[in-house]
């Protein structure tokens, strides 16, 4: 292009460079943003399995839609065996931060099973942080433990805020509304929540069909409205219309789970993960 601007006057070639430039350089800032993240999904560091489920999370589109950038201070709220964390930090480790908000460590006093292997992921997790400091840099960990520990000490502090397949369990247990809140008031005004969750099947404009694990969208989503956000976007890119939802086990059935164990397994692994909503809301500016 530069050679054919180069062939005109010279008045012309000036401004036509100039305006070149200007375009070159914006389109190099996004695509900078977008190389990182790319290389960051390829990096050796994750594992052929992890790497393997990139078709079904799809994470440089998903981060990209809700708007992530490596100066951004961003929460993650329970990320289990850290799946997504071991994106996000190398991401952000340079210009940004990154906060996870885990799952409580045991202390001897739980005793609910899940919350016992809940627990050993967060501390699981915790150890890799702090055995890989070149792939992860500097993590910040908050406990996160509702209906108790809901209430982190950053208020209005972060630009994004993310929650990855987990508002079924929260929902199961009645403190979804609270979950929400509490996410609205560590975000600064103006920021952003990024939820995606397992989709239930939309019967009508006021019925929807549930197994376990799944949510209905229009319920989610009103329900962070009443938690005081608004609704930015929503995507279809975690979509997957293989999935029926209708399992003995709900979306356990599914990979990475499976957990009808070998019973129809070669079913489960041809559906794939499941269909999942991706919604992106915001924090108004002003109350």
């Amino acid at each position: 292009m530069l050679n054919n601007l180069f062939r005109v006057r010279s008045s012309v070639n000036s401004f036509g460079l100039a305006v070149c430039c200007v375009v070159a350089a914006a389109s190099a800032t996004f695509s900078t943003s977008a190389i990182e993240l790319s290389q960051v999904v390829k990096s050796e560091y994750r594992s052929a399995e992890n790497k393997a489920r990139d078709q079904y999370r799809r994470p440089v589109e998903t981060l990209n839609f809700f708007g992530l950038k490596p100066e951004m201070s961003v929460l993650e709220v329970w990320p289990a065996r850290g799946w997504y964390t071991e994106i996000l930090a190398p991401f952000l480790k340079d210009q940004g931060k990154l906060t996870i908000a885990n799952f409580r460590q045991n202390d001897g006093t739980l005793e609910d099973e899940r919350k016992i292997f809940w627990a050993r992921l967060a501390a699981k997790l915790q150890q890799d942080i702090e055995h890989n400091p070149q792939h992860f840099g500097v993590v910040q960990v908050e406990e996160f433990d509702p209906p108790a520990l809901m209430q982190l000490p950053q208020v209005n502090q972060f630009d994004l805020v993310l929650s990855f397949r987990n508002s079924h369990i929260w929902n199961e247990e009645g403190y979804l509304l609270d979950v929400y809140r509490s996410f609205f008031d560590m975000l600064k005004p103006g920021g952003t929540l990024g939820l995606v969750e397992h989709r239930s099947s939309r019967l009508s404009e006021i019925s929807s069909r549930a197994g376990e694990g799944y949510l209905d969208e229009y319920y989610v989503i009103a329900v962070a409205q009443q938690a005081g956000f608004v609704l930015a976007d929503r995507s279809e890119i975690n979509a997957n219309p293989k999935d029926t939802k209708d399992y003995p086990k709900g979306v356990y059935a599914l990979p990475p789970t499976l957990a009808m164990g070998s019973l129809d397994k070669a079913r489960y692994l041809s559906i794939g993960e499941s269909d999942r909503m991706t919604l992106k809301f915001t924090k108004p500016l002003s109350p």
